[in-house]
């Protein structure tokens, strides 16, 4: 069976409702990056942050899956599937995707900030500032700006094994999950889908589908399964 890495960023989110990581404005649901969505921003203003991540947990339970995530669900039938996702929803999770690795942490989760104790699922639920664990603040789950990506490597070992390449949803200016890419082997095919026009380094071996996810995912799937020219 075939080894198929989907690597996905908030692109395959956005026809579902929910905003895109970074826009053209560099705010993220109305805040500036800066404040909510890195390590600085946290130790500044832990308040802000915990309740910027409550209201997105909480818009999180009535957004659902769509195509193209039920779509890549369903190539696990007839390929070795890993997704491997920027992303912090688990909308992934909810398509039915079995393998998933979450470069940026998980939107459902939280740990003690000083990590002395282990990662907790708490669904669509909040925290609270002064809510502690071992003594220590709870935190989201999430890999901010400054912090380390502790599932960088797993997620290079799928992608150098990967037979299939799929880029959906992301404009590859996020490191490091933006040089991933460059570790996979030479015969691997690579699709990348995007409605905008994308660097491709002069590399032929990209193909390029320009359009959005849930067509665009449909398209791939075609095209690796024979039934398009």
């Amino acid at each position: 069976m075939k080894k198929l890495v989907v690597l996905s960023g908030s692109g395959i989110s956005a026809e579902s409702g929910l905003a895109t990581f970074r826009g053209n404005d560099g705010l993220w649901d109305n805040y500036p990056v800066e404040d909510v969505a890195s390590i600085e921003g946290w130790y500044r203003n832990p308040g802000l942050v915990i309740e910027f991540y409550n209201r997105l947990r909480a818009k999180l339970a009535d957004i659902r899956p769509n195509q193209a995530h039920l779509d890549i669900a369903a190539l696990e039938k007839d390929y070795d599937v890993t997704v491997v996702t920027q992303n912090v929803d688990d909308l992934h999770e909810r398509a039915g995707s079995s393998r998933i690795i979450h470069l940026h942490g998980e939107l459902t989760k939280v740990r003690p900030e000083n990590r002395s104790g282990g990662v907790r699922d708490i669904g669509y639920g909040r925290i609270a500032l002064g809510e502690k664990e071992h003594g220590a603040q709870l935190r989201p789950h999430i890999v901010w700006f400054g912090e380390s990506v502790p599932e960088f490597e797993p997620a290079v070992e799928a992608v150098s094994k990967a037979d299939i390449l799929l880029i959906v949803g992301t404009s590859m200016q996020v490191y490091p999950a933006a040089s991933l890419m460059y570790y996979a082997d030479p015969k691997c095919r690579i699709f990348v889908v995007d409605p905008a026009d994308v660097p491709t380094d002069g590399n032929s071996r990209i193909v390029h589908i320009k359009e959005k996810a849930t067509t665009g995912v449909a398209r791939f799937i075609s095209m690796i399964q024979g039934k398009e020219a």
